[in-house]
């Protein structure tokens, strides 16, 4: 059989699998295990064992489920309502303020919890219908949390990054440390493309500065109150960056740092933390599943010698590097508007890392934009889930506006994909400068 046939059934089959509704990890597990029957045999039964084997022994997961857990405490605990007041208060009187609130706290509460539905939900229930009620555009309200929520999977801790480190074969550190910038340029775009939007339609921002509440301190009060959280990002990235701890050694630092900010807030409890383990106990098992048959589907595949074969395709194409690197950035920018994000990466990197190495791209650089690019799928009509998220937790706003308001982020978003294609430092200074 053509190699190139092998990879469409394959590949043919997870997508069609994954369209009917199945679970992630219920269409990996069917095309496994019917693809192990028909090429190898009962004998390649223990090929999945060997991979679910190799998966939880690989230190590098370790990580995973202890930045879930630090994120379900820290949400769950409500200690993030402190951070939000605290970030309102230091803001000021200015004119859109609560639009400048949101985009820190987005970018602050990705930095904490690395997870897009998570910072997407808790900014639909409690931000958008306070924003609302102040008089601002519901739609760009909508555009402003879409976008700040979608910088989770950038700004460390990526729980993405770390899978695609393992995945790859790419140093994990530097893959975090790479979307430290690249972050901060989406936000400050963000920040632009808001302010050029109030000074050109004022109707967007209520006419009148809405007065920060006098009940909740000075602002000296407020940083104070921020302390704590700065803390918890110092020992998950500055550790990290200052080469004294590993990321999960980091990790771990990060979810007692957790709980110091919920006791220091007397918002700790055992209830709590009974909620946050099984919570994070359940998606981590359900993450390490999916990563062990993400496993065994790159080995069969390299079984088939489809892998060797598409790398000596892709060669012998004569393509210059940046074209083939537009052709492999334009795959998950369709298919990620119609199937998870999580689904395609854990299917696309053991393809495209053959690739990576033989078209001699820096790994760093071509897998922080690759995340940048699934990011982009999480945001984009019609079957986003970061938009369906949004659209299910704020209770006032419609999936139409939803769409709407999504064309900013995608647009941004695209733009900032096309400047670190043509300006790599950008994505691999910091992590080369450590």
């Amino acid at each position: 059989m053509e190699w190139v046939t092998v990879l469409l059934i394959f590949v043919g089959s997870l997508l069609g699998l994954m369209m009917t509704g199945l679970n992630v990890f219920i269409a990996f597990l069917i095309v496994n295990l019917a693809s192990t029957v028909i090429l190898i045999g009962p004998r390649g039964f223990g090929l999945f064992a060997n991979s679910l084997s190799e998966s939880l022994m690989t230190e590098s997961y370790a990580t995973i489920p202890l930045f879930i857990l630090m994120g379900e405490i820290l949400f769950r605990s409500g200690s993030v309502d402190v951070l939000f007041d605290s970030v309102d208060r230091l803001v000021g009187q200015i004119r859109g303020r609560l639009y400048a609130v949101v985009i820190l706290i987005a970018t602050i509460f990705g930095a904490l919890s690395g997870s897009v539905i998570a910072v997407t939900a808790m900014l639909g229930r409690s931000a958008l219908p306070n924003m609302e009620q102040r008089g601002y555009s519901p739609r760009l309200s909508a555009t402003v949390v879409l976008a700040g929520a979608s910088l989770a999977p950038i700004i460390p801790p990526s729980l993405l990054a770390i899978i695609v480190g393992s995945l790859a074969d790419v140093s994990i550190a530097g893959l975090l440390v790479a979307g430290i910038v690249p972050g901060i340029i989406i936000s400050l775009m963000t920040a632009g493309y808001v302010a050029f939007s109030v000074i050109r339609h004022p109707e967007l921002a209520p006419p009148n500065v809405d007065a920060v509440s006098e009940n909740r301190g000075s602002a000296w009060m407020a940083g104070l109150k921020m302390v704590p959280f700065m803390l918890i990002i110092f020992m998950v990235m500055g550790l990290i960056m200052l080469g004294i701890a590993t990321p999960g050694e980091s990790a771990a630092t990060g979810v007692f740092g957790a709980i110091g900010v919920a006791a220091i807030y007397r918002k700790v409890s055992l209830s709590m933390l009974r909620d946050a383990l099984t919570s994070a106990t359940r998606l981590s098992v359900m993450i390490m599943i999916i990563v062990a048959s993400s496993t065994l589907f790159s080995q069969l595949v390299a079984f088939t010698g489809a892998s060797r074969s598409l790398v000596s395709w892709a060669t012998e194409l004569g393509l210059a590097p940046i074209a083939m690197f537009a052709l492999m950035m334009l795959l998950p920018l369709v298919l990620c508007m119609f199937i998870d994000q999580v689904a395609f990466l854990l299917m696309a990197v053991p393809l495209y890392e053959p690739l990576v190495s033989a078209l001699g791209f820096d790994p760093i650089w071509f897998w922080a934009i690759f995340l940048i690019n699934l990011t982009v799928g999480g945001v984009t009509p019609p079957f986003g889930y970061t938009l369906f998220t949004l659209a299910g937790s704020a209770p006032n706003i419609t999936t139409k506006n939803v769409f709407s308001a999504s064309l900013p982020v995608v647009a941004i978003f695209v733009i900032a994909m096309v400047l670190f294609t043509f300006a790599p430092q950008l994505v691999v200074w910091l992590p080369n400068l450590l």
